[in-house]
């Protein structure tokens, strides 16, 4: 099998390199200046990756001018499409009345107020630029209000570039105290918390894993960190970046559990660059500059006008509770498709996620945690992904190799028709490869 995989790959490949010599001598010549020809790893896949010249609606064109649906819609960021009117028309204004204005602007107060209302444990919030930087806000104010040093985080979750937690962690994280535990098991993580709970400032959890396969978390799960943290003085931080989206009110709201602290980023700058850190009056009153002994938060773009108009707009009039539920209803249906097909055909496939976030996996076993399994069975794994991802590219389908999805409201109800009729025809041709 291993010899016959290897194989298709070659030929994929091959078929991939010469449907696209404009990307390639992008990626040559960006090498250069770029290690790898990249800034950005999770753009980075072999033999080189598509670059992109224009982007409209669902559909993204590359240099050499094939177009594709995009299901991967930038990593959650780009809910709106590429091109919303309403949101070009606001980035427009924000330009034309001038940009770095050095001081507040019409906008931040109104989003601020916006998310309040919407997420549950918002009761006070800052912004800043990235996911990244507000899930490293959130956790330097746990410490500095607790005055403890450990950080409970869990296997597979991902909370920002020097925040990684797949795979045991990379070189370049943060070097704080971390306490690893396991993804929705409640009697192992509360093992762990009772051995480290006197010296945990916080427990940062996504509520359903995101880079770590699109694995939701079970509710009784994220109900035991709450109580335990509640019971120990532990800060319990939900990083929202990307689910904040799944429901008018976040995750945590669609799930009833409200943590200490919420993290936001992603799709909330309309396409631009944004981040939010926030939670109880409490803990955020420590920023308040007219209270003495207050605690400063610089960030020159923390309030960006393209970011705070654009996400503005985006929240106040594009995706609202309805736009929501109505996305979301999508993503089910496409999830539910999927795994439809892959229980007819009895082949190893099988769909996670929540709302319009999906994840692609090759196997059959019910997925509520990061699966390890022997580097053999992890490498065969890997060139099904790359498999599926370059016959889905000379399909004219994209999203990530890894098999992640997060739908945009541009996608119509053909695309995801598309999408699966795609999906049978791949498990038609390569079903002996998949097992």
């Amino acid at each position: 099998m291993n010899v016959s995989l290897d194989a298709a790959l070659t030929e994929a490949e091959s078929r991939f390199v010469a449907a696209n010599p404009l990307s390639l001598a992008r990626h040559e010549s960006a090498r250069g200046p770029m290690p790898g020809g990249n800034t950005r790893t999770v753009l980075h896949y072999s033999p080189f990756p598509l670059a992109w010249a224009k982007g409209e609606g669902a559909t993204l064109t590359d240099l050499d001018g094939n177009s594709y649906t995009d299901f991967l819609g930038e990593y959650s960021a780009g809910l709106y499409g590429h091109s919303n009117p309403v949101i070009q028309a606001a980035m427009h204004k924000a330009i034309d009345d001038g940009t770095v204005l050095g001081g507040p602007n019409v906008y931040e107060a109104e989003l601020a107020g916006l998310l309040k209302n919407r997420i549950p444990s918002l009761q006070q919030l800052r912004f800043c630029n990235s996911g990244t930087e507000a899930n490293v806000f959130a956790l330097m104010t746990a410490m500095a209000v607790t005055g403890r040093k450990k950080i409970m985080v869990f296997d597979g979750g991902y909370h920002g570039g020097v925040l990684y937690f797949g795979h045991g962690g990379i070189p370049i994280n943060l070097p704080l105290d971390w306490v690893l535990a396991p993804y929705n098991d409640v009697e192992g993580t509360l093992d762990l918390i009772r051995q480290h709970g006197q010296d945990l400032a916080a427990i940062l959890v996504e509520p359903m894993l995101g880079s770590g396969g699109c694995l939701p978390g079970r509710r009784d799960f994220l109900g035991a960190l709450r109580q335990a943290a509640s019971e120990l003085g532990i800060i319990l931080i939900f990083d929202e970046v990307m689910t904040s989206r799944l429901s008018s009110g976040g995750l945590q709201a669609a799930l009833g559990v409200t943590p200490d602290m919420t993290t936001l980023g992603k799709y909330l700058g309309g396409g631009a660059s944004f981040g939010a850190f926030g939670g109880r009056a409490d803990i955020m009153a420590h920023y308040d500059p007219e209270k003495p002994g207050y605690w400063p938060h610089a960030g020159t773009f923390n309030n960006n006008v393209l970011s705070m108009a654009a996400g503005l707009t985006g929240l106040r009039d594009i995706y609202t509770p309805a736009a929501a539920m109505e996305l979301n209803a999508k993503g089910d249906r496409l999830r539910d498709g999927l795994n439809a097909l892959a229980q007819k055909h009895e082949v190893g496939i099988g769909a996670t996620g929540c709302g319009s976030f999906i994840g692609l996996h090759f196997t059959k076993e019910i997925v509520d945690r990061p699966l390890h399994h022997a580097d053999e069975e992890e490498a065969r794994r890997g060139k099904l992904h790359k498999l599926m991802h370059l016959d889905f590219i000379a399909a004219g389908l994209f999203f990530a190799r890894r098999g992640y999805m997060a739908l945009s409201l541009a996608l119509t109800e053909a695309d995801i028709e598309r999408f699966l009729a795609q999906t049978e025809e791949f498990i038609l041709s390569r079903r002996a490869l998949i097992g």
